[in-house]
This record gives C-alpha cells, sequence and structure tokens, in this order.
C-alpha cells in the first residue's frame, strides 16, 4: 500500500476523489484515515465523494460513500432540506459562468443542440443541486474535479476545469501539484495526461 503521509493536507482530498474514481479501495481506506488523522472535516470527506457521481456515476458514489460510513460508523448525515429547482438553477448558472465565463451561452447552445435534456441537467443537477452545495469551497471542489477528469481521461472537460479553478484564483503551481498527486494511486503514467491538458491550457493562456 502507498504511504501517502508526504501529502500536503490540502492535497489529500483530490487525491481521495481520484481513488475513488479509480476504484482503488485499499488507496481510498488510506485516504479517509490519513484526511481524519489530518483533522479535515467529515463534510469535506463526504462532500468530496458525494461529488463524484456527477463523474463516475452512482454504483461507484454508492461504494466509495458506504466505505466512508465503515470508518465513521456512528456518524450522522443530515439531507440536503432545499430541494427548490429555481434555487438550483440560480446557483447552477453562477457556478457555471465562474467556469466558462464567456463562454457559457456557447457551451449551452452547443450542447443542447445534440441534448436539450443534459443541457439543463448541466446547471440544475451539477452546478447547481451539486457544486452549489456547502460544505466545500467552489476551488475545493474544482481541484477535486480536475483530479477525477485528469485519471479518467476526459480531455475537454478537464481542460474546462482547470479553467474553472485558474479562474477562480487556485495557482497554476497547485492544480499541477494535484495532478502529479496522481502517481501516487499506483502508476507513474497517471499523471502523463493531466499534465499534458495543463501544459496545453498554459500554451494557450500564453504562459
Amino acid at each position: 500500500m502507498t504511504d501517502f503521509k508526504k501529502l500536503k493536507t490540502e492535497n489529500i482530498l483530490p487525491t481521495l476523489a481520484a481513488s475513488a474514481a479509480l476504484r482503488k479501495v485499499n488507496d481510498l481506506l488510506a485516504l479517509i484515515n490519513l484526511a481524519e488523522s489530518r483533522n479535515i472535516n467529515f463534510m469535506k470527506i463526504y462532500e468530496t465523494l458525494l461529488q463524484n457521481y456527477l463523474f463516475t456515476g452512482y454504483p461507484s458514489a454508492l461504494v466509495s460513500l458506504k466505505i466512508l460510513k465503515s470508518v465513521y460508523p456512528d456518524k450522522q448525515i443530515r439531507k440536503m432540506s432545499d430541494m427548490n429547482l429555481y434555487h438550483f438553477k440560480r446557483i447552477g448558472v453562477a457556478n457555471c459562468k465562474k467556469v466558462y465565463g464567456q463562454k457559457y451561452n456557447k457551451l449551452i447552445s452547443n450542447i443542447k443542440s445534440f441534448s436539450p435534456d443534459i443541457s439543463e441537467w448541466l446547471v440544475l443537477e451539477g452546478y447547481g443541486k451539486v457544486m452549489g452545495r456547502k460544505g466545500l469551497s467552489f476551488k475545493e471542489r474544482e481541484l477535486c474535479i480536475v483530479a477525477v477528469l485528469a485519471v479518467l481521461r476526459f480531455e475537454d472537460q478537464l481542460y474546462s476545469h482547470i479553467n474553472g479553478a485558474f479562474r477562480a484564483k487556485v495557482t497554476i503551481i497547485k492544480i499541477n501539484d494535484v495532478i502529479k498527486n496522481l502517481d501516487l494511486l499506483g502508476k507513474k503514467n497517471l499523471s502523463a495526461f493531466g499534465l499534458r491538458v495543463l501544459k496545453r491550457f498554459k500554451a494557450e493562456k500564453g504562459m
């Protein structure tokens, strides 16, 4: 099993999210325990794994959240009471614009051309209901998403969320660190894809 103790505390959650996406149960358990030992709030861990369902699906999220429960058997979790769709739409539009900026309307129009349903769910479900939740900051959510999309090798989406993290004032050095830490999850090439997309982002931004 990998020794994750050298991880900076701020990089534990993105690595944890990626381990869950890769279904590396032993690594996930080790990272949950490390997060607990570093006094990372339980709800931050919970929100990290809950958010994953947007990218890895319900089966993966159910497995990882069940593992989390095994580490915190006595922890009681309250369901979010606010299920107002208009609220989700408002928050979702604001969050989506944080990532895409002036390209927001073009993005929605493009997705609507091949799936009006997904264009609606993207805002309501993804950027509203999930990313609009309390428990993690927008920066923390973006870095977790970057880690997950990097190991799952979704290039366009990864580029967008690197941009989202950067627009949220996350430094390139910090994004680079999050991606490089993915090599701790077993293979030395796990970071290669993400670093290549980050290199492209930097080149296109003139960095």
